[in-house]
């Protein structure tokens, strides 16, 4: 499982489609944020968990960044 979440290739694949997907007349995630930004009224239980679920890849994504950005931080750190 440590191996999936931390692969590059995997997340970015998850991302592009269940991220993203339905693709059409715009992606799902976009709708849901679209929807929450504008007060999330009507919006159900169900509702919240297709954010969850079509979100968690992007939060995926942005551990990964993050963790790389760190690391590179830390290690110029140390040898400065």
């Amino acid at each position: 499982m440590k191996s999936t979440i931390n692969n590059w290739r995997l997340v970015i694949i998850f991302c592009l489609t269940l991220g993203l997907a339905p693709f059409f007349p715009e992606p799902h995630i976009w709708g849901k944020i679209k929807w929450i930004a504008g007060g999330g009224v009507g919006m159900q239980l169900l509702d919240w968990f297709d954010f969850v679920y079509h979100g968690l890849p992007w939060v995926l994504l942005l551990r990964l960044v993050v963790l790389k950005v760190n690391t590179k931080f830390i290690v110029k750190k140390e040898v400065a």
